[in-house]
């Protein structure tokens, strides 16, 4: 006893680190955003399908190659999207908010392995990946 009152303050920020490291983890558990990297890891490796939320002309001026366009007011019942629901799906958009918001949308709708792309089209840009534009 003496010696937690002693060391309450390191006791504190032990407990302090491991909390916010576990709050950490779960939060990547839950479908946080993934990294451009890690996208092309799940779509080579566990088949994962990449959807695009952006509005159909955002998505004609330049889109994740072998995105499908799902516009984020579209998702609910939409035919692009896989029967499926345990294969992992990748969102996009432009900038990455749309898609984490469509990402809880269908991990509501029982889509369990849907992430968004953490800073959308601009890091997938970035990270030299390749981008299409439709006619």
């Amino acid at each position: 006893m003496k010696f937690i009152i002693e060391n309450i303050w390191l006791i504190v920020l032990a407990v302090g680190s491991g909390g916010l490291l576990l709050w950490q983890t779960l939060q990547k558990s839950q479908g946080g955003a993934i990294s451009s990297a890690e996208a092309v890891r799940l779509i080579n490796r566990e088949k994962a399908v990449l959807v695009d939320v952006s509005e159909p002309a955002e998505f004609a001026a330049g889109h994740a190659n072998g995105a499908r366009n799902v516009p984020m007011g579209k998702l609910d019942g939409a035919k692009e999207l896989p029967s499926n629901k345990a294969l992992p799906l990748v969102l996009m958009c432009t900038t990455g908010a749309r898609a984490a918001r469509a990402a809880a949308q269908l991990r509501k709708a029982g889509h369990e392995k849907a992430v968004s792309v953490a800073g959308g089209l601009k890091a997938w840009r970035e990270a030299g990946l390749p981008i299409e534009k439709s006619a």
